[in-house]
């Protein structure tokens, strides 16, 4: 086989490995769409639920931004001070390694080990229960490593001559933070935001029996009260409906879940290649 051969080998292979995987997404999408579509309405996104699946998914889509909304508060100054942290303080070596690797193995802990621990922590020695409090909190810790490793990587690729003309005018490492560091990599660090909220929105295992409910309520009252998740009532109706109309509102659901992942990740490639451009320039 010469090299040419090879090579339209290795171009033909290549090509047939993205197909497969875009093909893969674009079967998953149809599949959801096709059994959930004559659930997809105005009225079953902005009404409430009813007995056992019927109704709406409002307060079910509310629940689940209000997860994400508090996950990427509480997460975003911690995944950036981190961030900072090693890529301003620490010098490049074991430590700054080590580091990383704590990130990464983070990132692995089962989400369900999420949800049992943070329960055993938050729920019951903080006296939050099953609550969207202990949901929240759970979500940040395990969307950290996510925010932190794409905010660290947008930091890196600042070019380094930035940094050096900072260090050469004396700036302190504050200012250098201020000047140079925030406004080179601002869409950077908003893109491992969205990441991150992008993976909160899909777990259903840490906060299906730490901060949600199925029914019983809309809209929680207090800190300590549970809230409706599109991932529950998925999980949920899929577990235990029979009814067509009530299963396709479980797959309807399913629709406008992977609709609120889709946005993010595509707003972060926005901004990702929108940074790119201006990073080049």
């Amino acid at each position: 086989m010469n090299r040419q051969t090879k090579d339209k080998f290795v171009r033909w292979f290549l090509g047939v490995c993205a197909g497969v995987g875009c093909s893969l997404l674009v079967l998953v999408l149809a599949a959801v769409l096709w059994r959930g579509h004559s659930a997809l309405s105005i009225e079953f996104l902005f009404s409430k639920p009813g007995e056992f699946g019927e109704g709406g998914i409002f307060y079910q889509v509310l629940g689940t931004l209000l997860l994400m909304a508090g996950a990427g508060i509480l997460s975003f100054p911690i995944a950036l001070g981190a961030a900072l942290f090693q890529t301003e303080i620490l010098r490049p070596g074991k430590v700054s390694e080590l580091f990383q690797l704590l990130m990464y193995s983070l990132n692995a802990v089962p989400t369900v080990l999420f949800g049992l621990i943070g329960f055993m922590v938050f729920g019951v020695w903080l006296n939050t229960g099953v609550s969207w409090v202990t949901g929240v909190l759970i979500l940040a810790v395990m969307i950290l490593p996510t925010i932190q490793t794409a905010m660290r990587q947008s930091i890196e690729a600042i070019p380094e001559h930035y940094q050096e003309a900072a260090r050469a005018l004396g700036l302190s490492t504050w200012q250098r933070i201020m000047a140079v560091v925030f406004p080179q990599s601002a869409y950077g660090l908003v893109t491992g935001v969205l990441l991150g909220l992008a993976r909160a929105t899909g777990e259903t295992a840490a906060i299906m029996f730490t901060a949600t409910v199925f029914s019983g309520i809309l809209i929680p009252e207090s800190f300590n009260d549970p809230v409706l998740t599109l991932q529950t009532h998925i999980l949920t109706l899929a577990q235990e409906a029979v009814d067509p109309n009530t299963l396709a509102n479980a797959w309807g659901a399913g629709f406008a879940l992977i609709c609120i992942v889709f946005f993010l990740i595509g707003l972060s490639l926005i901004l990702r290649s929108r940074y790119v451009v201006e990073a080049d320039s």
